[in-house]
């Protein structure tokens, strides 16, 4: 105890400012006020590290003259508190050598002033000094012996049984959670003092679950605590859990022993078991025991303890049989294993290769196909919206040519015309007004169907895009007025040049809106450009005589226009302006 009393304190409060070090001999923090002098009898030394939800210490026990530590919950959140009140009462209640041992008062509660009032969950528990096998692990990088791995195992499994009898599972068995319990000094022992051979002790109960048996039979669900590399599926996506998880865990503990290879990496690419026996010479029986052990299915895996307790005792005892005949049986069982072994590392080299060539091939299939179906999603994207902004241009002329001719609008708009730009119109005729109000109708539809589809990744701003359709067809009606006749098929063209640009630059596209308003307005103009030098006799024809003889032309015009439109701007968005990106205009 001498060096004991000429240790500091240190303070537990997760919130203290300067909780280390403290004179020895305080009940209270100089810092924070805390106590330090848990329940008058325990008193923090010094912390060990964190783990879960908890902070770790070192306290001494001033009623045993004992070490022992303490687990501190930082974690104030209801699941955490369930999980930690959970743990001390498995805790409590077990008297095991393979368990830590805890006080009927190992579990208590310290009340916090500072910064804030709150209460603070404590478990003291028996300090277990030894090594995780974890940690001797690290001194067998090409596997630990088996003997030492069928001590472990056989003591882990009994420990397992004590536990599944009381209906508790672990949930959380790996190398890191199992300690060797180094011996006190002043207590004779035989064949140990760190040779391997210690007493067994699973630690770390955070995620100790109690479980019933009738409850497994039923569909339920489990808090999704698990640890990678070591949970069976039904644990990783919270299923219903029982104490096959232990025995899942257990055995892909055990094969890390055997290998020194952590198990995922031990997992067969395609079907995801573990290739383990290739690595590593050991007894056939134990093999197989491990390999049901880790069976993704529940109902493949050992029933309970005892099973497999059974078979370990046939595996320990089997290897000392006397006489002739069992020395030739081994040797007959070696040479077949080795021949075994290379077949199958044979086999297994084929199967990587052959594997290897099988991806090399799939990603190729997977990125071509992938490239068709990005293809293929484009060019029904600009269908769609070809198809949305054709109905709507056709349908906003009809509706402006009706507005004209049958409503005094007409009339109003041509009225004002003739007033404001009176050199261009001898007197105000309705079929200026139902002209323009067709164009600006026309423009209208367009931008609604064009941003309805909402095919191009332009923002979907229909106010603006509506305003803008009607004021750049408006606008191109003018300028068809202003350059020449309404009879020539060049006039047309000018218009749409002009028209589309203004109204692509409106629509709200997130970047390069020159380029769209560009490559539009030029597109769809050298298509009709195009179809007037081949059918010079099939003009575009806006006059008074075909608005009144039939309205099949304007329709057939403006839906082609926006159907052009939607085609270019296709062509702008997944073509022209992902390369100009590439080649560095952002």
């Amino acid at each position: 105890m001498s060096h004991i009393t000429q240790s500091a304190v240190h303070c537990i409060n997760p919130d203290c400012q300067r909780p280390y070090p403290q004179p020895w001999g305080n009940k209270f923090c100089n810092s924070c006020g805390a106590v330090l002098q848990l329940l008058d009898r325990y008193i923090p030394i010094q912390p060990l590290g964190s783990g879960g939800f908890a902070q770790i210490y070192t306290v001494w026990d001033q009623k045993t003259q004992t070490q022992k530590v303490l687990k501190v919950l930082v974690d104030n959140s209801p699941k955490a508190l369930e999980l930690f009140a959970q743990e001390a009462a498995v805790l409590i209640n077990l008297r095991h050598p393979g368990v830590p041992k805890v006080d009927a008062d190992g579990y208590f509660q310290v009340n916090l002033i500072s910064p804030k009032p709150r209460q603070l969950p404590c478990l003291v528990m028996e300090k277990i000094n030894g090594q995780t096998l974890q940690e001797i692990l690290e001194n067998y990088p090409q596997g630990c012996p088996e003997e030492l791995v069928l001590s472990w195992f056989t003591q882990a499994v009994k420990i397992l049984q004590e536990l599944h009898k009381r209906q508790i599972i672990h949930r959380d068995i790996k190398p890191s959670n199992l300690m060797l319990r180094t011996p006190s000094p002043n207590v004779p022992t035989v064949n140990q003092g760190g040779t391997g051979w210690e007493q067994l002790v699973l630690i770390d109960f955070g995620g100790a679950k109690q479980f019933n048996t009738a409850m497994l039979r039923r569909e339920s669900s489990s808090t999704r605590l698990f640890s990678s590399g070591y949970s069976p599926p039904e644990q990783v996506v919270g299923g219903n859990v029982g104490p096959a998880v232990d025995f899942y865990a257990l055995g892909r503990t055990m094969i890390e022993l055997l290998t020194g290879k952590y198990p995922p990496n031990l997992e067969d690419p395609q079907s995801g078991k573990l290739r383990w026996r290739t690595r590593v010479n050991v007894n056939r029986d134990l093999a197989d025991l491990l390999d049901e052990m880790v069976q993704e299915d529940v109902k493949s895996r050992p029933a309970n303890a005892a099973i497999i307790l059974k078979r370990l005792a046939k595996i320990t005892t089997g290897g000392s049989q006397p006489g002739l005949f069992a020395q030739i049986q081994d040797s007959v069982r070696q040479v077949l294993t080795q021949t075994s072994s290379q077949l199958t590392l044979l086999t297994q080299t084929f199967d990587q290769v052959l594997a290897s060539f099988s991806q090399a091939v799939g990603t190729t299939v997977f990125l071509i196909a992938k490239t068709v179906i990005k293809i293929l999603q484009a060019c029904l994207a600009t269908i769609w919206a070809m198809l949305l902004t054709g109905m709507g241009a056709g349908t906003g002329a009809i509706a402006g040519w009706i507005l004209g001719r049958n409503t005094i609008l007409g009339d109003r708009v041509a009225e004002y015309i003739f007033h404001q730009i009176p050199e261009l119109f001898p007197n105000a005729q309705t079929a200026v007004g139902t002209q323009i109000i067709m164009f600006a109708a026309a423009g209208l539809g367009t931008a609604l169907g064009l941003t309805i589809s909402g095919c191009f990744g332009q923002r979907r701003r229909f106010l603006i895009a509506s305003l803008m359709g009607l004021i750049s067809y408006a606008f191109g009606w003018l300028f068809l007025q202003l350059i020449m006749s309404a009879e020539s098929s060049g006039g047309v063209v000018g218009v749409v040049l002009v028209a589309v640009f203004l109204f692509t630059l409106s629509l709200g596209f997130r970047s390069h809106h020159i380029v769209y308003a560009v490559i539009t307005a030029i597109g769809t103009a050298s298509i009709l450009t195009s179809l007037t030098i081949l059918f010079p006799n099939t003009g575009w024809q806006f006059s008074s005589q075909s608005l009144s003889s039939g309205l099949l032309v304007p329709i057939a015009f403006f839906s082609f226009v926006g159907v052009l439109i939607s085609f270019w701007l296709g062509v702008s968005y997944y073509l022209i302006v992902p390369g100009l990106r590439f080649l560095g205009w952002r």
